[in-house]
C-alpha cells in the first residue's frame, strides 16, 4: 500500500428543513471516502524557512572565509544545499533546517528516501520557488472592507514528481500504522 492510495472517512452533517418535537434541527449524515493528506497546514512556510536555515551556513562560509560578496554567496550556496540536502535526506530522512521544524521526508511507501530520489527531489526544489498570489478580503466594523494580496510559495512540485511527502515527525508513526493496517486488509 502507498500513501497516495490511503483513504480516510469523513462524515458531514447537513441541515434539513425539518425539526424534531423539541424544536432541534434534524441533520442528514453523509459519509465520504477522501484521499489521505499527510501534509499539515503551514507546510510551505516551514519548508521555506528550513531551506533558508540550510543555506545560511554555506552563505556565511563563502562570505566570511572566502571573502566573496553576499549575492555570490547565495548563488554558490544553492548547489551546496542541493547536494547536502540530498545526502541528509537520503541518510537521515531530514536536513538541519527541517529538523528544527520537526519535518521528515518520506517516499510513497512511508519509508526514508533513497539517495537517487532525494537527489532528484532536491534538484527539483529550484522549481518550487515560484510565488502564488492570492487575494484575501476581510470586513471589520472599524476598517470596513479591505482587500489584501498574500504571497505564498507553492512548494509541492518536487514532491508531486518524486512521489514524496514532507510531514511532521509526529505523523510518521501514524502514517506507517495506517499503511500496515491497509496491507493487512489487502492480505485477507
Amino acid at each position: 500500500m502507498k500513501i497516495s492510495e490511503l483513504k480516510v472517512k469523513k462524515i458531514i452533517h447537513r441541515p434539513t428543513r425539518s425539526f424534531d418535537e423539541s424544536g432541534n434541527r434534524i441533520y442528514n449524515e453523509f459519509e465520504f471516502e477522501l484521499p489521505y493528506n499527510p501534509v499539515h497546514k503551514g507546510n510551505e512556510t516551514e519548508r521555506l524557512f528550513a531551506k533558508v536555515i540550510d543555506m545560511a551556513p554555506f552563505i556565511m562560509i563563502i562570505v566570511l572565509i572566502f571573502h566573496q560578496s553576499f549575492v555570490f554567496g547565495i548563488l554558490l550556496s544553492i548547489p551546496s544545499v542541493i547536494i547536502s540536502g540530498a545526502f541528509c535526506e537520503g541518510y537521515f530522512g531530514t536536513t538541519f533546517g527541517k529538523r528544527i521544524f520537526n519535518l521528515k521526508v518520506l517516499d510513497d511507501y512511508g519509508r526514508q528516501l533513497d539517495f537517487p530520489i532525494s537527489l532528484q527531489r532536491n534538484f527539483l526544489c529550484l522549481a518550487n520557488f515560484r510565488p502564488v498570489f492570492t487575494e484575501h478580503t476581510s470586513k471589520t466594523v472599524a476598517m470596513g472592507t479591505q482587500t489584501r494580496t498574500h504571497m505564498n510559495f507553492s512548494m509541492h512540485l518536487n514532491n508531486k514528481i518524486c512521489k514524496t511527502y514532507v510531514v511532521k515527525e509526529s505523523k510518521v508513526k501514524e502514517i506507517q500504522e495506517m499503511l500496515l493496517q491497509e496491507d493487512k486488509k489487502a492480505a485477507r
